[in-house]
Protein backbone atom coordinates (compact mmCIF):
# COMPACT_ATOMS: atom_id res chain seq x y z
CA UNK A 1 0.00 0.00 0.00
CA UNK A 2 1.35 3.29 -1.18
CA UNK A 3 1.14 6.58 1.31
CA UNK A 4 0.42 9.73 0.30
CA UNK A 5 1.04 12.70 1.57
CA UNK A 6 0.53 16.11 -0.40
CA UNK A 7 2.94 19.09 0.24
CA UNK A 8 1.13 22.48 -0.85
CA UNK A 9 3.34 25.74 -1.30
CA UNK A 10 0.63 28.34 -1.48
CA UNK A 11 2.87 30.66 -2.85
CA UNK A 12 3.10 28.95 -5.89
CA UNK A 13 0.04 26.61 -5.41
CA UNK A 14 1.85 24.01 -6.18
CA UNK A 15 0.80 20.41 -4.84
CA UNK A 16 3.29 17.44 -4.87
CA UNK A 17 1.19 13.88 -4.91
CA UNK A 18 1.56 10.25 -5.67
CA UNK A 19 0.39 9.52 -9.11
CA UNK A 20 -2.62 7.45 -9.44
CA UNK A 21 -4.45 6.05 -12.85
CA UNK A 22 -6.07 9.60 -12.81
CA UNK A 23 -2.98 11.49 -13.83
CA UNK A 24 -2.01 9.26 -16.64
CA UNK A 25 -2.99 11.79 -19.57
CA UNK A 26 -1.13 14.80 -17.59
CA UNK A 27 2.10 12.73 -17.31
CA UNK A 28 1.48 10.73 -21.00
CA UNK A 29 0.53 15.23 -22.36
CA UNK A 30 3.68 16.62 -21.07
CA UNK A 31 5.85 14.10 -21.33
CA UNK A 32 5.39 14.30 -25.27
CA UNK A 33 5.55 18.23 -25.06
CA UNK A 34 9.16 17.64 -23.69
CA UNK A 35 10.70 15.04 -26.22
CA UNK A 36 14.18 16.09 -27.96
CA UNK A 37 12.23 16.55 -31.08
CA UNK A 38 9.92 19.07 -29.57
CA UNK A 39 12.85 20.89 -28.31
CA UNK A 40 12.70 19.04 -24.94
CA UNK A 41 15.32 16.89 -23.07
CA UNK A 42 13.73 13.62 -23.03
CA UNK A 43 14.94 10.92 -25.45
CA UNK A 44 12.60 8.64 -24.67
CA UNK A 45 8.31 8.44 -24.21
CA UNK A 46 6.59 5.78 -22.09
CA UNK A 47 3.28 4.67 -23.04
CA UNK A 48 0.31 4.96 -20.50
CA UNK A 49 0.38 1.34 -20.38
CA UNK A 50 4.12 1.22 -19.39
CA UNK A 51 3.45 4.57 -16.76
CA UNK A 52 0.53 2.29 -15.33
CA UNK A 53 2.44 -0.72 -14.77
CA UNK A 54 4.82 1.45 -12.97
CA UNK A 55 2.08 2.62 -10.54
CA UNK A 56 1.41 -0.50 -9.75
CA UNK A 57 5.37 -1.54 -9.03
CA UNK A 58 6.45 2.04 -7.13
CA UNK A 59 5.68 5.28 -6.22
CA UNK A 60 5.39 7.72 -9.08
CA UNK A 61 5.35 11.24 -8.18
CA UNK A 62 3.20 14.29 -9.44
CA UNK A 63 3.24 17.74 -9.45
CA UNK A 64 0.43 20.22 -10.08
CA UNK A 65 -0.47 23.61 -10.18
CA UNK A 66 -3.86 24.63 -10.63
CA UNK A 67 -5.25 21.37 -11.46
CA UNK A 68 -2.76 20.89 -14.45
CA UNK A 69 0.69 18.53 -13.88
CA UNK A 70 3.75 20.33 -14.29
CA UNK A 71 5.87 17.54 -12.94
CA UNK A 72 6.96 13.85 -13.02
CA UNK A 73 9.50 12.06 -11.50
CA UNK A 74 9.20 8.13 -12.36
CA UNK A 75 10.46 5.18 -11.29
CA UNK A 76 11.03 1.68 -11.60
CA UNK A 77 11.89 -1.28 -9.93
CA UNK A 78 14.19 -3.25 -11.23
CA UNK A 79 12.26 -6.15 -11.26
CA UNK A 80 9.88 -4.40 -13.57
CA UNK A 81 13.05 -3.47 -15.78
CA UNK A 82 14.44 -7.07 -16.14
CA UNK A 83 11.30 -7.65 -17.49
CA UNK A 84 11.49 -4.86 -20.48
CA UNK A 85 14.20 -4.05 -23.00
CA UNK A 86 15.59 -1.09 -23.06
CA UNK A 87 18.71 -1.15 -24.00
CA UNK A 88 20.05 2.17 -22.44
CA UNK A 89 19.06 1.18 -18.73
CA UNK A 90 21.20 -2.24 -19.77
CA UNK A 91 23.79 0.00 -20.49
CA UNK A 92 23.64 2.51 -17.52
CA UNK A 93 23.57 -1.51 -15.05
CA UNK A 94 27.10 -2.03 -16.99
CA UNK A 95 28.16 1.13 -15.47
CA UNK A 96 27.20 0.96 -12.05
CA UNK A 97 24.69 -2.15 -10.44
CA UNK A 98 23.89 -0.90 -7.40
CA UNK A 99 22.63 -3.05 -4.69
CA UNK A 100 20.20 -5.66 -4.69
CA UNK A 101 17.04 -3.62 -3.75
CA UNK A 102 17.75 -0.78 -5.65
CA UNK A 103 15.59 0.93 -8.50
CA UNK A 104 15.43 3.40 -11.18
CA UNK A 105 15.17 7.29 -10.29
CA UNK A 106 13.75 8.90 -14.02
CA UNK A 107 12.34 10.44 -16.26
CA UNK A 108 11.62 13.55 -14.48
CA UNK A 109 10.27 16.63 -16.72
CA UNK A 110 9.25 19.71 -15.29
CA UNK A 111 7.01 22.30 -17.75
CA UNK A 112 9.03 24.87 -19.37
CA UNK A 113 7.19 27.32 -17.33
CA UNK A 114 8.03 25.64 -13.84
CA UNK A 115 11.83 25.07 -14.34
CA UNK A 116 14.32 26.66 -12.13
CA UNK A 117 11.60 26.79 -9.69
CA UNK A 118 12.81 23.94 -7.35
CA UNK A 119 9.91 22.12 -8.45
CA UNK A 120 12.49 18.53 -9.28
CA UNK A 121 13.61 19.04 -5.87
CA UNK A 122 10.32 19.17 -4.37
CA UNK A 123 9.23 15.64 -6.16
CA UNK A 124 12.43 14.02 -5.40
CA UNK A 125 11.70 15.15 -1.32
CA UNK A 126 8.62 13.37 -2.04
CA UNK A 127 10.28 10.39 -3.41
CA UNK A 128 12.47 9.95 -0.46
CA UNK A 129 10.00 9.70 2.01
CA UNK A 130 8.03 7.18 -0.32
CA UNK A 131 11.55 5.07 -0.56
CA UNK A 132 13.74 6.19 2.46
CA UNK A 133 17.02 4.35 2.67
CA UNK A 134 16.49 2.49 -0.76
CA UNK A 135 19.21 3.32 -3.89
CA UNK A 136 18.17 5.03 -6.34
CA UNK A 137 19.88 5.48 -9.78
CA UNK A 138 19.62 7.20 -12.46
CA UNK A 139 21.57 8.68 -16.00
CA UNK A 140 21.74 12.22 -17.08
CA UNK A 141 23.14 12.96 -21.26
CA UNK A 142 26.29 14.73 -20.09
CA UNK A 143 25.48 17.91 -21.95
CA UNK A 144 22.24 18.15 -20.46
CA UNK A 145 23.25 20.91 -17.96
CA UNK A 146 20.41 22.01 -16.26
CA UNK A 147 19.43 18.19 -15.26
CA UNK A 148 22.72 17.84 -13.70
CA UNK A 149 22.67 21.04 -11.81
CA UNK A 150 19.62 20.54 -10.28
CA UNK A 151 20.47 16.58 -9.56
CA UNK A 152 23.61 17.65 -7.95
CA UNK A 153 21.56 20.19 -5.92
CA UNK A 154 19.82 17.27 -4.37
CA UNK A 155 22.95 15.82 -3.83
CA UNK A 156 23.64 13.06 -6.02
CA UNK A 157 26.64 11.63 -6.39
CA UNK A 158 28.28 10.69 -9.70
CA UNK A 159 29.58 6.57 -9.67
CA UNK A 160 29.99 6.16 -13.51
CA UNK A 161 29.60 6.89 -17.05
CA UNK A 162 28.69 4.79 -20.03
CA UNK A 163 28.11 5.63 -23.74
CA UNK A 164 25.29 4.90 -25.75
CA UNK A 165 24.19 5.53 -29.62
CA UNK A 166 27.44 8.13 -29.68
CA UNK A 167 26.05 9.53 -26.58
CA UNK A 168 27.99 10.36 -23.39
CA UNK A 169 26.13 9.64 -20.27
CA UNK A 170 26.64 10.26 -16.48
CA UNK A 171 25.35 7.65 -13.98
CA UNK A 172 24.42 9.01 -10.17
CA UNK A 173 22.89 7.62 -6.86
CA UNK A 174 21.80 8.61 -3.95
Amino acid sequence: MLITSYFMFKADNIIIKTANSIDLEGIVKLQSENQKSKGGTLSSELNINQIEEMMKDMPQIVAYINQEIVGFLLTTSQAVHQKRNVPIVDEMFKSYQGNIDSYIYGPVCVSKTQRGKGVAQLMFKELLLQEPNREGILFIESNNEASLKAHIKMGIKKVGNFNFKNKDFNVFTY
